[in-house]
């Protein structure tokens, strides 16, 4: 199926809302398994200093949430291009006393301004494929990584066709608002596959990566930068 590009920002209040209020543990509690199990290493530095983490595209920041409580000596700075998202976000973050341990900070991939130069661990959910030229993201994932610095990227993975993309909306979302059924369709069309995105990494010379595919909706990114 040839992809179908949808807008880069979800920032409409309905859909914060729907975002907000679905379930997304399995796949989420999938995606920091699939984390940890890609870094066998503790995701830790030198113990005398911070160590430093990056969510691009944090959304309402359920994936920055996880990310915490799993490594409560780490900071999280959350980047996303949608303000109505961080303001969910702020709230979640605050009913859960993770203020100290999570930053979030709004603006696109391609304007954003990084309170630091690197990080010790730079990570991604379901961002790829909201994005009309991906080259944007691997650009900005090779300006922030030092020697070490583990990266790990998750998104969806573009179905066969479109009658494909409708059993798998059938399968994972039937119970959902509509808003989110309707979105999530949308994103199933507008994936990469697992080619077009080894493409974007030798285009962007990123040769220390890895990509899989690890369901069937989902691929990952992963590697330790040289």
């Amino acid at each position: 199926m040839k992809r179908i590009a949808e807008p880069e920002l979800m920032d409409d209040p309905a859909q914060v809302q729907a975002y907000t209020q679905a379930d997304f543990e399995q796949p989420h509690s999938h995606f920091m398994t699939l984390l940890q199990e890609s870094f066998p290493a503790p995701l830790a530095t030198d113990p005398s200093t911070r160590t430093y983490a990056l969510d691009l595209g944090c959304g309402p920041a359920d994936i920055s949430r996880r990310y915490a409580r799993a490594y409560p000596d780490h900071v999280v700075h959350a980047v996303d291009g949608a303000a109505n998202m961080l303001k969910m976000a702020q709230q979640l973050n605050q009913a859960e006393g993770l203020n100290a341990h999570i930053e979030l900070l709004h603006g696109r991939i391609n304007d954003i301004c990084l309170p630091r130069p690197n990080y010790d661990v730079i990570f991604s959910n379901s961002l790829l494929h909201h994005l009309q030229e991906p080259l944007e993201l691997w650009r900005l994932l090779a300006r922030h990584v030092r020697p070490g610095t583990r990266l790990f990227v998750m998104d969806l993975l573009r179905p066969e066709s479109t009658q494909s993309a409708r059993h798998l909306l059938d399968l994972y979302a039937a119970d959902e608002s509509e808003i989110l059924r309707q979105d999530f369709f949308h994103s199933l069309c507008a994936a990469y596959s697992v080619t077009e995105v080894q493409q974007q990494l030798a285009d962007s010379h990123i040769d220390y990566c890895h990509v899989k595919q690890v369901s069937d909706r989902h691929l990952i990114v992963y590697g330790t930068t040289p």
